[in-house]
Formats: C-alpha cells, sequence, structure tokens
C-alpha cells in the first residue's frame, strides 16, 4: 500500500471524527474559556474544523512562514458559527483529499519547512509533517470534547465510547 493510500484511509477516518466533534459545538459560546490562558471555544473549534486543509498546504507547498518578515498575506476572518465551520471543514477535506490523491509516495519523502520570521524551525520529509498534523488535530480535538463536557455539550464517540455516544466512531 502506498503511503498516499494510508493518509486517505486516515483522512476519512479523522474527518469523520472531526465532524461529530465539531457539530457538538454549541453556538453562542464561542468567547467561553475554562481559564483566562486557555484559547476560546469558538477558537479552538475553528482550529480544529481548518486543520485537514492543512494536508493540503502541506502537500502543495514547500513551507510556510507563520510571521513573515513583512507582514504576510492577510487572512480571511475565521468561521464565527456552527454553518461556516463545518463548511471550513469540508472545503479543507474536500482539498485534502485532492491534494493526496494527486501526490506520489516520492513527493511525500521530500521536505517540508516551518519558519518564523523567516528562521526555519522545523524541517522533515512531508510524510512525517503530515502524521504530525493528524497528532496534532487529534490533540486539540480532544482539547475540544473537554470543552464540550463543561459546556454540557454532547460528547461523541472519538476512538471509542463516550458517556453520552455509546458508539464506536
Amino acid at each position: 500500500m502506498k503511503m498516499k493510500e494510508l493518509f486517505l484511509d486516515q483522512l476519512e477516518r479523522e474527518a469523520r471524527r472531526t465532524r461529530s466533534a465539531v457539530e457538538s459545538v454549541p453556538d453562542g459560546r464561542e468567547d467561553w474559556q475554562p481559564h483566562e490562558r486557555s484559547m476560546p471555544l469558538g477558537r479552538l473549534a475553528s482550529l480544529v474544523a481548518s486543520v485537514p486543509g492543512w494536508v493540503a498546504l502541506i502537500i502543495e507547498g514547500n513551507e510556510l512562514d507563520l510571521n513573515p518578515p513583512g507582514g504576510g498575506r492577510p487572512m480571511p476572518p475565521p468561521p464565527r458559527n456552527l454553518s461556516e465551520r463545518m463548511k471550513a471543514l469540508d472545503e479543507g477535506v474536500a482539498k485534502a483529499e485532492k491534494a493526496l490523491k494527486g501526490t506520489t509516495d516520492e513527493h511525500l519523502m521530500e521536505p517540508w519547512r516551518l519558519l518564523v520570521a523567516g528562521k526555519v524551525v522545523s524541517e522533515d520529509p512531508r510524510h512525517v509533517v503530515l502524521r504530525e498534523t493528524f497528532t496534532h488535530l487529534a490533540h486539540h480535538r480532544g482539547q475540544l470534547t473537554v470543552y464540550l463536557r463543561l459546556n454540557d455539550a454532547r460528547v461523541p464517540a472519538i476512538y471509542g465510547p463516550s458517556a453520552d455516544d455509546t458508539n464506536f466512531a
């Protein structure tokens, strides 16, 4: 089996799990946060919804500078409600799927760099960055499920049942 096929399978599974978590986020609680140093619920939900789209960014580009010298291009406003978050998730998953289908294992072996203000902070083969991206998604999705519980919202089954959803995801 090719690496891209493994990543396509993982994308499908993680997209389904991510959808169920993002769908559970209650509207009107975007500014809620469990601690003053914690990310607000709306920002966390938007981040979780956007991470699958990073797959295309990693495959189609060679690097990302989080704070480019001279400033970056204007960013679109983050999704502000359930409808916008679901649209961002669906679009990101579609772009990721297209990028994965169009890539090769050879391309996934090539390096990809993360920079901050022009300085390389990480450089790894794309397949490693993709693997870490899925881990990053699982981490933030886990945070999101804690936020859901603290807001008395439904916590979906992710890798196994929850108190609210006894199905296996």
